[in-house]
Parts: C-alpha cells; sequence; structure tokens
C-alpha cells in the first residue's frame, strides 16, 4: 500500500525545480494531505504542527512533534526527521526547524491553507526571509502518478465490494430491515476487514472507510448523515460509500429502489443515469470542467427537473475526498490525462427521495475509464421485485 521510495525520490527533485523555476528557495507545507502527498507521513491533524520543509537544495525535513516522531519513522516517511518537545512549549516548533535548515532561505513560500496564525509564526522566526504563498504542490497534486493510479484503482475495487455488500445485506433482510446507520456501520466494517485482510501495512488514514447511507425523504438532502430510521420497502436508498488504499480515495455511489419501482422512480432513476453517463463520457483531455458540468446537468434540465438539480457534477478526488479541480460552474480547469475525478448528478425532490450515481473516473489519453464499476442498469439497483 506504501509507495516506493523512488516516487518521493522523483517528486522531491520535481519540486526543487519547481522552486527553481518560481525563484524560490524553500516551501513549507502543514496541511495534512500535503505532508502525505510530500513524504509518504499520514497522521491525524491537531493543535501541534506537522511541516514538510522542502529546500530547493538540500534534504526535504518532517518537522514532527516528539510523541509522532516513532510512528513517522515507522511509516519509513521519505524525509529527515526533524522532532520538538512540545506544543506550545518553551520555544517555537518553528525555531527547532530553523536550527535544522542547513541554508537559511531568502525567499520562501507556503501553501494558500496555512493559517494567518503559523504564517505570522514561520515570518517571525525566518526573520531574514521573504514569505509569499505558492499552489506547486497543488497544482502537482491535480495529476496523478502511474504509482497513485494503481492505488486508486484498488481502492475503486473495494469500494464498489462495499456497495456490493451494502446491497446484499439488505436483499438477505427478513421482515425488518436495518436503519440507515447499521447499514453504514455494516459495510464500513465489511470494507475495513476486507482491506486488512488482503493488505499487509494498511495506510490509516482518518476516514479509510465508510461513507453515507440515506433512505426515503432523508435522501433528498445530500450529505446526510446516516440516523436510525430504518429502511422502507417502496422507497429509494443510497448507498455512497468510498476507501483509500494507500491514502488514495475513490468513491462508488448507487442509488437502489427497494421492491417494485414505481413510474415516477424509474423516471427520476432514469434521467440520473443518462446524466451520469453523458457527464462522465465527457471528461476527456482538452474539456474544461466547466464545460463537462454543463453537458451533465442539461440532461436534468432538458427533462424538466431543474428545480431539483443541487450540486455540480463533481470534484476531483487524491489524497482527499473532495479536492481540485472542481467539474462544476466557474472552474475552467482544462482536464489532462492522470486527473481522478468524481461523476456524480444528482436530483433530489423534496419530501420523496434522491436519486445520484457516482463513480470515479481516471482521465486517460484515450479519454474516461471508470475505476468504479458496480453495474448502473434498473435491473442492478431493483433489489426485491
Amino acid at each position: 500500500m506504501r509507495l516506493a521510495p523512488t516516487f518521493y525520490a522523483g517528486l522531491h527533485a520535481g519540486l526543487r525545480a519547481d522552486l527553481d523555476a518560481a525563484g524560490l528557495d524553500a516551501l513549507v507545507l502543514d496541511d495534512p494531505l500535503d505532508v502525505a502527498y510530500v513524504t509518504g507521513f499520514a497522521h491525524f491533524p491537531n493543535e501541534r504542527p506537522v511541516v514538510a520543509y522542502v529546500p530547493r537544495a538540500g534534504e526535504v525535513l518532517l518537522l514532527v512533534p516528539d510523541l509522532e516522531r516513532e510512528y513517522a519513522a515507522d511509516q519509513r516517511a521519505s524525509a529527515t526527521l526533524v522532532a520538538y518537545p512540545e506544543f506550545p512549549g518553551e520555544r517555537s516548533p518553528f525555531a527547532v526547524l530553523r536550527d535544522a535548515v542547513e541554508i537559511q532561505p531568502r525567499r520562501a513560500a507556503h501553501a494558500p491553507s496555512t493559517s494567518f496564525s503559523r504564517v505570522q509564526g514561520l515570518a517571525a522566526t525566518f526573520d531574514g526571509t521573504e514569505w509569499t504563498d505558492s499552489d506547486l504542490v497543488a497544482a502537482r497534486r491535480l495529476r496523478k502518478a502511474p504509482e497513485e493510479i494503481a492505488l486508486h484503482a484498488e481502492a475503486a475495487r473495494i469500494a464498489d465490494a462495499m456497495v456490493a455488500e451494502g446491497a446484499r445485506l439488505v436483499a438477505k433482510s427478513g421482515g425488518e430491515l436495518p436503519t440507515e446507520a447499521e447499514l453504514a456501520a455494516h459495510v464500513t466494517r465489511f470494507g475495513a476487514q476486507l482491506m486488512y485482510a488482503e493488505h499487509e501495512d494498511v495506510v490509516v488514514v482518518p476516514m479509510l472507510t465508510g461513507g453515507l447511507v440515506y433512505s426515503g425523504a432523508n435522501s433528498a438532502q445530500p450529505h446526510r448523515l446516516p440516523g436510525g430510521d430504518r429502511l422502507r420497502r417502496g422507497e429509494p436508498f443510497m448507498l455512497s460509500l468510498g476507501c483509500a488504499v494507500g491514502g488514495r480515495f475513490v468513491e462508488s455511489e448507487r442509488t437502489f429502489l427497494l421492491g417494485e419501482p414505481t413510474s415516477e422512480q424509474r423516471h427520476y432513476y432514469s434521467v440520473v443515469r443518462e446524466a451520469q453517463h453523458v457527464g462522465t463520457e465527457a471528461l476527456r483531455p482538452g474539456t474544461r470542467c466547466v464545460d463537462a458540468n454543463r453537458a451533465c446537468l442539461d440532461v436534468i434540465r432538458r427533462a424538466g427537473f431543474a428545480r431539483y438539480l443541487r450540486h455540480r457534477q463533481g470534484h476531483g478526488i487524491g489524497l482527499g475526498f473532495h479536492e481540485p479541480p472542481w467539474v462544476a460552474d466557474g472552474d475552467d480547469t482544462v482536464l489532462a490525462p492522470g486527473m481522478v475525478l468524481s461523476s456524480e448528478p444528482g436530483l433530489y425532490v423534496p419530501g420523496h427521495a434522491g436519486y445520484r450515481v457516482s463513480d470515479t473516473v481516471l482521465v486517460t489519453e484515450e479519454g474516461p475509464r471508470r475505476l468504479t464499476g458496480y453495474p448502473r442498469d434498473l435491473a442492478d439497483i431493483v433489489i426485491g421485485a
């Protein structure tokens, strides 16, 4: 599950070239996903700073609190470890970092996401350095390397298995169907057990497996958390599931119809399925995100359901479940090979239900490649008809 040291060596070389082109001497990263991307160290973020320091020349440093020093070593972080005693401590953690830096940078950058207080702390500690912000790492994270794509593909296999297991549990239920929370707990546990059974050295991230489960009228509220409501025959329900392999996420999501579908349910579902097909086919190199989004959602608008639209077609997926680019109005990003995106249009009818189909899609030179592949035909999502 862990990327090889050669991946990080190549990434570090690329970042040094980026720094040189930008006229920067160093880059400081404190976002936990940026840290994981650059060093391979996955951690639970809190008030104690964890920082990757990438110099234009010299070793990449990983600043960690001493209580995480062994954990970083256990993960074979691709950086030289620099530990500070505690936070806030008698000395600033940034002072410990400054003392470990071989050559003090004249001009350095932090990520745009770095908090104002931490930027102030860096400026006060590196008092001879001119600071700016830079999205160099964000730009590199847009396009996944082959090694990362392999992790996404394995995550997709497990996520599809989680969806299948959720459908199986509902199908075999007797007189009493599970609650949303019970179903969510079951598929989360199933995915984690499958991952540990089939892999060694699992990379643990805050959400290793899991997702959202909602049914009936609740499913008309996107991102509603699973509750104690019990699934009911005759109503749709959604399994919005995902997992991370090697820290790389996917999502696999299907709306299921529980019992013989009504003509209304069939119509809503067929429109969303067609929108998802059109939107997915639009995820090709050279296409702007805004144009793919428009092509996708126009299917729903032409069907007369514009009032039931609540969100964009999709978003980027990587070390984060949601990250750039955004397949949405307002994002002119041009799609390129190596980008991994969700394609998840939906329509939401208040008081009735929501209908959404989501796959994780890889942009390739030849066009879109679905990494998740749970069936999407109407016959495949009807349970107990």
